[in-house]
Order: C-alpha cells, then structure tokens, then sequence
C-alpha cells in the first residue's frame, strides 16, 4: 500500500532553536498534507509562548498540544512544559514520564512514537541546541523507513543536536534552515509504501512507560552496569545503539551518552560545593578550638588545630580547583 506523502513531521530545537523554527514555519504553505509536531526544550517552570510565536510565523495553525486531541494535517502541535509529547493511534498524547536525556519535553521519545505510529509516514527534523536529544529518535525514524533532515551545523549557534543526529542517521539530509520548509513540502507529496511493517518489542514496551496513567518499574534490556542513574540515584542498564550507548534506569530515565556524561557531570559539581561547604565549616570550627587553646595558655593543642587548618584549607583549595575544571559540554576529567 503507498501513501500520498509522509504527513507526520516531528520537529526538534534546544537552544538556537526559536529562530530556526519561525524560518521553518514561514516557508510552509497554508495547504501541507502534513502536521507538525514541535518540541522544545523549556524548563519545567516556563510559561512558554513558544506556541503564539510559531502561530504568528507563518499559515498554519499553532497551539500547545491537548491530550488525545486528533493530529490533522496543516496543524502545528507544539509540546507543553513539563509534558512529553507522544503519537499514539494517530493522536496526541502528553506524557509527564521520565525524563529523557535530563529533558522533559524530550525529542525522542515524541520521535520514536511517531515511528511507532506512522513508520514510514513520518519524517524527522533536527535544528539548533545542545549535546544530543533527538539522535535516538533519527535512528529509530531512519530503521522505520522515515526520513531525516537537520539543519547544517555551520549555521547553528549550537550544533550539537544535528550533529548527533547526522552521527546516527549518516543519510539524513543536512540543509540549510531556509531550505527545511521546501525539504517539508516534498516529503508531504513524495509516494511512500506502508507495506513493510517493522516490529521492535523493546521500543514499543518503552514508549508504553509514557501511555500509562500510573508510572511503574520495569526491567530493561540491556546490561545491567556499574552506574547510577544521575535523576533517581537507580540502577543504569546500558543498550547498544547503532552509532552509541543509550542509558536507561528502571524507572525509565534515559540517557544518550553525551548526557549521561553532562548528568555526571552536575552530580559531582554538586557532591564538591557540599564538600566545600563541610570544609569551610570545618576551617572555622578549627580556628575557634585554636583561639580558645591559645588564650588557655594550652599551646600544644593550639599547634595541633592549626595544623589542621593548614591540611584543611589545602584541601579547600584543592577541591575549589577541581570543581573550577568540571564544565558542562566538554568536560575533560569526567570523559577521559
């Protein structure tokens, strides 16, 4: 059976991204066969108004997505804070499931819910941000017969996410962001076939995490690995993926491998500002016990609490140095 065009567009931005989704949005024309569905990642607390701007962009009709609403074609259903964004039977579904690459909304999930949902149907968009929500997503789209495009990393304020994307779908088409909305409107009106129905029991259990109304531990495949997941402190299996590791915890965080590394990466930051803060607290006890000694005449004890302090600043500065060299995106002592 061959269709009329893939009319399931899943479109994902970080940071970078507000720009390139409006240049996207105003090349498209008011008639697509296709929706869009749109996620950016915002913080949990954002009031966004990301769905006024596309709205204002360009023809198509813009709005935060509802749950169950039904997916109609030259509609463009933008993910809310907080909530992931799933297809499920042809319809919206919101989600607050486990986060995803430390995101919630997340790109892959809405991704490969899509793949799930429309195979070859759909067809996946990557533009500006960080590290590499969304590459997962690519892969899956890519092995359901989909197809994948991304913006040239030459042109982004961050190209992480395409380039992560590229890095697991080889073939994706890289284009400019003025070129995307053209690259749209062709995958809208290319024939494609929906013969060939590709079964994945593992990801169809995972997105299933997200379709239920009470969340609940599973076992997942994989290999069960020495790490902690950076969200819940759980066990961390690891699954092999077509171009990297993907991460997942019993409670379903999941973590590609540059955000598990950026996730640890914060743990620590923090585990060290608690040990500063235990140590300048221990500095100061050290120099009233010293103080007291002195003015005691018990000048043995004196000399004891300061050498301490001494031990115990070095320690203080040798840990501000550490904490100083841990960064996020890049970070060389945690990665080697």
């Amino acid at each position: 059976m061959r269709t009329a065009g893939r009319d399931v567009i899943v479109v994902a931005a970080s940071a970078g991204g507000v720009e390139p989704l409006r240049t996207v949005l105003s090349g498209l024309p008011p008639d697509l066969p296709a929706a869009l569905l749109v996620v950016l990642h915002v913080p949990p607390q954002s009031s966004s108004v990301l769905a006024n701007i596309l709205d204002r962009a360009g023809p198509l009709k813009a709005a935060p997505a509802e749950n169950a609403e039904p997916v109609r074609p030259g509609r463009v259903y933008v993910a809310r804070p907080d909530h992931h964004l799933l297809l499920h039977g042809g319809r919206t579904r919101l989600s607050r499931g486990p986060r995803q690459n430390g995101h919630r909304p997340a790109a892959d999930p809405l991704f490969m819910s899509a793949a799930l949902d429309a195979g070859p149907r759909a067809a996946a968009v990557v533009l500006s941000g960080t590290l590499d929500d969304g590459a997962k997503g690519c892969e899956v789209i890519d092995r359901y017969g989909g197809a994948v495009a991304v913006q040239d990393c030459a042109e982004c304020a961050f190209p992480g996410m395409p380039r992560a994307a590229v890095s697991a779908v080889p073939d994706a088409t890289i284009l400019p962001v003025r070129e995307i909305a053209a690259w749209i409107q062709q995958q809208s009106r290319t024939p494609v076939s929906t013969e060939d129905h590709v079964y994945n029991g593992d990801m169809e259990k995972e997105i299933a995490l997200f379709l239920r109304e009470v969340p609940a531990l599973t076992d997942p495949d994989g290999d069960l690995i020495a790490f902690s997941c950076p969200e819940c402190g759980g066990p961390i299996y690891e699954q092999e993926g077509a171009a990297a590791p993907r991460f997942i915890c019993r409670v379903g965080h999941a973590w590609s491998r540059d955000s598990m590394i950026d996730a640890q990466s914060d743990s620590v930051e923090r585990a060290l500002w608690v040990a500063i803060q235990r140590l300048e607290e221990r500095l100061r006890v050290l120099e009233r016990m010293r103080r007291s000694a002195a003015d005691r005449g018990q000048y043995l004890s004196s000399s004891y609490f300061q050498d301490e302090e001494q031990r115990t600043r070095e320690a203080v500065e040798t840990i501000r140095l550490l904490q100083s060299r841990i960064g996020r995106s890049g970070d060389t002592l945690l990665s080697g």
